[in-house]
């Protein structure tokens, strides 16, 4: 078995790997049990770390922990990666561009089947992009999700909880029942691997679980039918914009969306009254 300096060398450049070293016994020194958290434990850790360093210094941190995960699957200790799911960029939800935001039918389009490269993925594309037109989730919610979280019979799905966001859950659309019935039991069985976590949901083309570039790039690949910059954050903003341009009740949309705090969810409702007073002026006869 390769000891874990190894496998740092392997992945990553010289000079960071000492760093790195020092991240993980640190976090292992901290934490005894380190090697066997859960989501909610490394979270734990990282909302201690805020009280004490920077951002910068706490995602420099926060690799090297999916790091030293990544060693522990490597070598068999371990099925999961707890930290994988964990983004940190600041303390609030990116800011709303309103020339980024789509429509309802722009979002609409997103949703229609296309082929894939990989036939074995178009199911599971589907359903990463049903996910955030219908659901507007969060990348890490996504990765999070257990195919135990999908209860197809009352057509729900469990949405766990963030740094930036609640547990929740979610209604299924009547066409994501059926995508997720085929999903479940017969692509991603093709997908499984003896390196899989049993239950992740979404899965690479590898078998193990979805990474955030894979989403990433999943999402450019839309890029060339829009004119705006396509990204997971911008169709989960476009869709609580328009949610809330139909009058939708502000604390329901916050439900919906997973916000901790209601004052987030207004931020849409502002964007939708300067989004149509941008479309009036630039409308008005008179320049």
């Amino acid at each position: 078995m390769k000891n874990l300096e190894d496998y740092l060398k392997q992945n990553l450049h010289e000079s960071s790997v000492k760093s790195y070293l020092y991240n993980i016994e640190k976090y292992k020194k901290i934490n005894k049990n380190a090697s066997k958290f859960n989501y909610q434990k490394v979270m734990q850790y990282i909302e201690l770390l805020r009280k004490t360093y920077q951002i910068g210094t706490i995602k420099t941190i926060l690799a090297s922990i999916k790091k030293y995960y990544e060693y522990l699957i490597e070598t068999g200790q371990r099925k999961d990666n707890p930290a994988s799911a964990i983004k940190l960029k600041d303390s609030k939800e990116k800011p709303i561009q309103l020339q980024d935001l789509l429509t309802e039918k722009e979002l609409e389009n997103l949703l229609k089947p296309r082929k894939e490269r990989y036939p074995i993925l178009t199911k599971r594309n589907q359903i990463i992009i049903s996910l955030l037109v219908n659901q507007a989730l969060r990348i890490g919610e996504i990765q999070q999700i257990q195919t135990s979280d999908v209860n197809l019979d009352k057509a729900t799905i469990n949405i766990k909880g963030t740094a930036l966001t609640n547990t929740r859950i979610l209604p299924l659309k009547a066409q994501q029942i059926l995508l997720f019935y085929e999903y479940i039991n017969q692509d991603r069985n093709k997908l499984k691997t003896f390196r899989n976590d049993e239950n992740t949901l979404i899965l690479g083309k590898l078998g193990t679980p979805i990474k955030t570039d894979d989403i990433h790039y999943l999402i450019s690949t839309y890029q060339t039918e829009l004119n705006k910059n396509l990204t997971p954050t911008t169709i989960r903003q476009s869709v609580i914009t328009n949610l809330l341009s139909k009058n939708n009740d502000l604390r329901i949309v916050q439900e919906f969306a997973g916000h901790k705090h209601l004052d987030t969810t207004e931020k849409y409702k502002e964007t939708g009254l300067n989004a149509l007073k941008t479309a009036i002026e630039k409308l008005h006869p008179i320049k």
